[in-house]
């Protein structure tokens, strides 16, 4: 999986960062959303060229998920997070069973499998999908299989269900099989109640997709912010399915408006627990790299001369030192500005 790494990017980064790079991957169990052609000195390796060294990422990530273990983190009452298959999994257990948010990559199912057994033996009931990207949905299939509710928003269910291509992955993901599409649609709110908790569903449009949901655990005071939110690191953004950089930013405005001192923030990508802090730390970070690269490609300037710039350099120790790299998020924030 290294190599195949290795070869789908040409990173300008000397080989001590590199290793960190990949090692950063290993430990958060991360999928394709790494995956990018970044610059070089000879100009950017195209996301075509880099799949032909490569081969079939998406492949190589589900088989490097197989492997991967899976960590338990006890958050708030019977409020877990499970760390390791894709994105950050949370898991509030109780009398109406075990609801899950985000199903991460079937690879890892026998030791997700485990890993829920250790909170209880309740069975899961219900399954809530923050977007459709695979390490997210992919367990929507052995899930959705067992007869579990599954609630997403709209749009991932459109995504789903029919091919769908990333122009940034050079990957067209083929439809979803039907039981593992959703089976309840959210439009703009929904709230249920389950375990004694209300649970609200929100709708944030056009950030990282086009049908990203948050999800809030009322009781608990905890934020499911999905891939809205990458603790400490650069976040894609998936312009083919309606992200964008503007979105993302005003997808951690509102997420922030309704978190309070006490508030937990669980992020899709990175520590699986968080606060307003980081957030703010993230948004903050989105909103100087957007106007840093606005201001270059205002003047002119090509995408290769704002690459070299490094408009993020002020960010990078915290945020360019695991899943996106610097130059690639360059290139992802020029794509919305």
């Amino acid at each position: 999986m290294r190599r195949a790494i290795r070869a789908a990017a040409k990173w300008k980064d000397p080989p001590t960062m590199m290793s960190r790079h990949v090692l950063r991957l290993s430990r958060r169990g991360f999928c394709l959303c790494c995956v990018a052609a970044v610059a070089s000195g000879q100009g950017w390796l195209t996301p075509r060229q880099a799949f032909a060294k490569a081969g079939n990422i998406v492949d190589g990530f589900r088989a490097e998920a197989a492997k991967a273990d899976i960590k338990v983190h006890q958050v708030r009452g019977g409020l877990s997070v499970l760390e390791g298959s894709g994105g950050n999994i949370a898991v509030l257990s109780g009398a109406d069973g075990k609801v899950l948010v985000d199903a991460g990559i079937t690879a890892t199912r026998p030791r997700i499998e485990v890993a829920l057994a250790s909170l209880d033996r309740r069975p899961v009931t219900h399954l809530v999908n923050t977007h459709w990207h695979f390490d997210h949905a992919d367990g929507n299939e052995w899930i959705g299989g067992a007869g579990v509710s599954i609630l997403a928003h709209a749009n991932t269910l459109k995504h789903l269900q029919e091919t769908q291509r990333v122009e940034d992955w050079d990957f067209d993901f083929p439809p979803a099989p039907r039981v593992a599409l959703p089976t309840e649609v959210v439009d703009r709110e929904k709230t249920v109640k389950l375990n004694g908790t209300s649970i609200a569903l929100r709708h944030i449009p056009n950030a990282h997709t086009d049908g990203d949901l948050t999800v809030t655990f009322g009781e608990e005071d905890v934020i499911h912010a999905g891939d809205l939110y990458w603790a400490d690191m650069y976040p894609f953004i998936d312009y083919s399915t309606g992200g964008g950089i503007d979105g993302a930013i005003r997808a951690a405005d509102a997420i922030l408006a309704q978190a309070g001192k006490s508030t937990i923030i669980l992020p899709g990508h990175g520590a699986p627990v968080s606060n307003a802090d980081g957030l703010r730390a993230f948004r903050d970070m989105l909103a100087g790299s957007r106007d840093r690269v606005a201001a270059l490609k205002r003047r002119g300037h090509s995408l290769d001369e704002i690459v070299a710039a490094r408009p993020t350099a002020p960010t990078d120790e915290r945020f360019g030192m695991a899943v996106i790299p610097p130059a690639f998020f360059t290139k992802l924030v020029f794509e919305g500005v």
